[in-house]
């Protein structure tokens, strides 16, 4: 490591967040961290309260850690939620909520850092997709599309920034085994339809399950920690089961109506 790189990982507290930060931390880079609510040091990892829906409160965290160090070499944005229900029957709260921050949050995050990264003529930014940003899945329509967002985003942006020295990086996991599970809210309108109820309870167990024997998230630590290391990182990177990423590799490959069909074989939505 040529020098200790000024980090900032939102959503750090959980999950993938803190697995990232503590790797980070433990290579000797000056790590920040960011959660909703107030948290105190994790080691050497400095948390801040943040919350990515909010212009101010991403402005105020922002402006510390320039007070601090002067600079912020890599961003990370990793703060995400899931809702599962029927895409027709997601509630306007649950949309923009779902939007707001996974996709909004990201976009926020971008232009409050970009300028000082500009300034410094150097910069990183790695934002945490989904192979769901590739691959929609049943039941998860609107998670899915605040992916496919960033997926957009990203690479009209890496396109923008280039001349500035600044590196955009898409990582996309599959499944791993984190609290994203436990906490992913449910569409209640959704368990209450006769027409969607049943097809849904069955898609989400296997759904949970293959979460729940997906990789260790110190997988994703590993690849993220390369991508900071890395002088020319490549743009997308995709992560997880083996044989999940080589099906979202053959997209391009195999015929859209064997790709549906698969899905809705896999996933059991009949």
């Amino acid at each position: 490591m040529d020098y200790k790189k000024v980090i900032l990982i939102t959503g750090a507290s959980s999950g993938f967040g803190k697995v990232m930060a503590t790797t980070l931390s433990r290579q000797g880079h000056i790590v920040y961290g960011t959660s909703r609510k107030a948290t105190d040091k994790q080691g050497k990892i400095n948390m801040l309260a943040m919350d990515v829906t909010q212009p101010e409160s991403i402005l105020r965290t922002i402006n510390t850690i320039i007070s601090e160090q002067g600079r912020i070499d890599v961003l990370i944005n990793n703060a995400g939620m899931g809702i599962s229900g029927a895409t027709e029957l997601a509630t306007e709260e649950e949309i923009k909520l779902q939007m707001d921050t996974n996709y909004l949050g990201v976009v926020r995050m971008c232009s409050a850092v970009l300028p000082h990264m500009r300034k410094e003529r150097n910069g990183k930014i790695i934002n945490i997709s989904s192979l769901g940003g590739v691959i929609a899945v049943p039941f998860q329509g609107f998670y899915c599309a605040s992916k496919f967002a960033i997926e957009g985003y990203s690479e009209a942006l890496a396109q923008e920034v280039r001349s500035f020295n600044i590196k955009i990086c898409l990582v996309e996991p599959g499944d791993f085994n984190t609290n994203f599970t436990a906490n992913r809210a449910v569409s209640h309108i959704t368990i209450q339809d006769k027409d969607y109820k049943e097809k849904f309870e069955r898609t989400m167990k296997i759904i949970e399950k293959a979460e729940r024997q997906g990789c260790n998230p110190e997988k994703l630590g590993r690849v993220i920690s390369k991508l900071v290391k890395s002088k020319y990182p490549p743009f997308r990177t995709k992560v997880g089961p083996f044989e999940q990423i080589m099906f979202a590799k053959c997209l391009g490959i195999l015929p859209n109506r064997l790709t549906q069909y698969l899905l809705h074989c896999f996933y059991k939505v009949y």
